[in-house]
């Protein structure tokens, strides 16, 4: 066997490996007992608040689009992960209903094609301009394809808004790093729907 066929049968060994794990990640979790939960639940809204007052200081006007947007919001922590050509990430969120404070906890799963190796922590923060736009996220999910967050990336907000884009009716995304910065739209073929075990 020659040098490219090595290196081409090494790549897909790791290829499938990653691929496997990464599902096996989504649909190995067990169930956490009461405790777990609950630490499980107070980790999420304690990331939830640091992402959103980071957000609030690198972009003073976005605090009164999130907290006066009459859907509500919702914040997700992400860790993405980068092994040659495949790339993925999986992560925690809880939308937060404005009118009447109800926490829904949620997460994300990401499995995004990409050349590199190594690993990326980002942040998002979705406002909801409708109670109808909110309800729909957290009772039926959301896909982000990449066509849709192609297209969204020619939508982008201003005002309070600015920075973040337009990926549905009623529906803004900011896509911001540890610090709260606004770092733009990277994410492809993700989906977002309720965590049954936190909930």
């Amino acid at each position: 066997m020659d040098k490219t066929m090595k290196g081409k049968t090494v790549r897909i060994v790791i290829l499938s490996a990653v691929v496997a794990l990464f599902l096996g990640l989504l649909s190995c979790a067990t169930a956490p007992s009461p405790a777990e939960k609950t630490a499980q639940q107070a980790e999420v809204r304690a990331i939830s608040s640091q992402t959103l007052a980071d957000l609030y200081k690198k972009n003073p006007a976005a605090k009164g689009a999130v907290e006066g947007a009459a859907g509500g919001y919702a914040v997700f922590s992400d860790f993405g992960f980068k092994i040659l050509f495949m790339g993925g990430a999986k992560g925690a969120g809880i939308a937060v209903n404005n009118a009447t404070k109800q926490e829904t906890f949620m997460k994300m799963a990401e499995l995004q094609p990409g050349l590199g190796l190594g690993a990326e922590k980002y942040r998002i923060v979705f406002v909801f301009d409708t109670p109808a736009a909110f309800n729909s996220f957290v009772t039926s999910g959301w896909e982000a394809g990449a066509n849709t967050m192609a297209a969204a990336k020619t939508k982008t907000r201003g005002g309070a808004l600015a920075g973040a884009v337009s990926v549905s009716e009623g529906v803004s995304m900011f896509q911001v790093d540890t610090q709260g910065a606004i770092v733009g739209i990277s994410i492809t073929g993700a989906k977002f729907y309720k965590d049954k075990e936190l909930n």
